[in-house]
């Protein structure tokens, strides 16, 4: 079996970070496995603590991965500090770890600051420099790239700018007011490629992010290439938010399971 590792924060209400990443990568056939940044507590209407993990624990979460159940992906999300970046990178260089996949989770979907200013320069000189591809969405695409992204136009020139500057691919999500939900490939060499997508009317997205790049860290481990990992997860993502689940008083979490069947799925009399 093909095994993935995500290295992220935990969400206790479990509709992102690590628990939206096992969720997803169990349902796109892989083994998942985790090494956790830090424990947040959070729901579905924002976050309200954050509790890092210590650089040395990091290290041997990292550790224990490697040194036995060697991932065949790895995707990398909400990572805060500086020490922790660090720690990564020097885990992901000593393993010689290989399909990464960076998340640059700076901002939460109810607007809580996830990532600090030092920590952001660490990220794109220790982190994207190892990633096969990075997925920004519109505003930490501005950070990276350092232009404004008015429509959907500005896309192939920032997606572009972040490619040549940290020489990874990169998937720009659309939304946030420039298009439907059209993402961005660019591999390099202008080679473009559209993912074009409806906007499907919900309110509930918590953890859109960590779902799609835990979907690509997924297939990826699984030997597709990295524009049929895309497209297969872009698929998964928009069947668990067309299953249309609502849970919690705010911005809700997907249905991970929305394919899962089976008789251990099956509810009692």
């Amino acid at each position: 079996m093909k095994t993935a590792l995500t290295i992220a924060g935990s969400d206790s209400s479990g509709g992102a970070g690590i628990q939206a990443d096992i969720k997803t990568m169990t349902m796109n056939g892989v083994y998942a496995m985790s090494a956790i940044t830090a424990l947040t507590a959070q729901n579905t209407t924002g976050v309200t603590g954050i509790l890092e993990s210590s650089p040395e624990f990091l290290r041997a979460q990292l550790d224990a991965v490697f040194t036995d159940i060697f991932p065949d992906a790895v995707k990398i999300g909400m990572v805060s500090s500086s020490e922790l970046i660090k720690i990564i990178a020097g885990a992901l260089k000593f393993y010689k770890a290989k399909n990464i996949v960076v998340d640059p989770v700076m901002v939460s979907t109810s607007g809580a600051r996830l990532i600090n200013e030092n920590a952001v320069a660490t990220l794109t000189e220790e982190l994207l420099p190892l990633a096969l591809v990075v997925t920004p969405n519109i505003p930490e695409a501005e950070i990276l790239s350092g232009i404004k992204i008015d429509n959907q136009d500005d896309m192939p020139n920032a997606a572009k700018i972040i490619s040549e500057k940290y020489g990874c691919s990169v998937l720009l999500k659309g939304g946030h007011d420039v298009n439907d939900a059209n993402d961005l490939l660019f591999m390099g060499e202008n080679n473009f490629k559209w993912f074009y997508g409806k906007r499907i009317d919900t309110r509930n997205t918590h953890g859109t992010g960590c779902t799609l790049s835990s979907a690509i860290a997924a297939n990826l481990a699984k030997n597709f290439s990295l524009e049929i990992s895309v497209e297969r997860a872009k698929e998964y993502i928009s069947g668990a938010l067309g299953a249309m689940l609502d849970l919690g008083k705010g911005c809700g979490p997907m249905a991970h399971s929305f394919n899962l069947t089976g008789k251990f799925a099956e509810h009692g009399k």
